[in-house]
């Protein structure tokens, strides 16, 4: 299965254009949250990104609600969170949101690191993980040098071992890729990223 997968439009119509155009290569879209900006434009969002060529798993960034995606996505997009679905024998888990708490505010869709443990229990092992919080100390490096990512990701990683773990959120990581064990972490950002699963 050939995947591409990408993080944090945030509205970049440039950046959708690109999406769509390349999509036409794939198996499999996954998007990793933050379509839109601080809750607003997701509907706009989705327009940009409707031509993709291809299914698509999508979960919610901090910046739109899990009902607020499930809503406004196109029908070819299953979203994930706290739940996974399986495609050609290949199983998928996601869970979106901001872990740990982000310091952003009331407009922020968060978890705490003790729901994020719960709701990643379910993930089966060996499968694809989509997540928009990196775990903790992978792909998650702030411009100040500080890691910020969940240590509920990192626990689930270390004891699922997924194939993929696909993230976001972290803008000063994106493109980073690094291991945990057999688990191969890709923080995304905005372009096409291709793994052949």
């Amino acid at each position: 299965m050939k995947i591409m997968a990408f993080s944090d439009l945030h509205l970049a119509r440039a950046r959708a254009v690109e999406l769509v155009a390349a999509s036409a290569d794939a198996d499999l879209v996954i998007g990793a949250g933050d379509f839109c900006v601080m809750r607003d434009g997701l509907d706009k969002a989705m327009e940009m990104i409707s031509g993709l060529q291809a299914p698509a798993i999508f979960v919610p960034g901090n910046g739109e609600s899990f009902e607020e995606l499930q809503a406004a996505a196109p029908r070819s997009a299953t979203v994930l969170h706290g739940s996974g679905v399986e495609i050609d024998g290949i199983p998928f888990y996601g869970l979106g949101y901001g872990v740990p708490v982000t310091p952003f505010g009331s407009w922020s869709c968060d978890l705490d690191e003790d729901t994020a443990r719960d709701m990643l229990s379910g993930c089966p092992e060996g499968a694809v993980l989509v997540v928009h919080s990196p775990p903790f100390g992978f792909g998650d490096v702030t411009s100040a040098g500080q890691h910020v990512g969940s240590r509920a990701v990192l626990e689930a990683v270390e004891a699922k071992s997924p194939k993929l773990v696909l993230c976001g959120h972290i803008h000063d990581s994106w493109r980073a890729r690094e291991t945990v064990g057999d688990s191969l972490v890709a923080n995304l950002g905005p372009t096409p990223n291709w793994f052949d699963i």
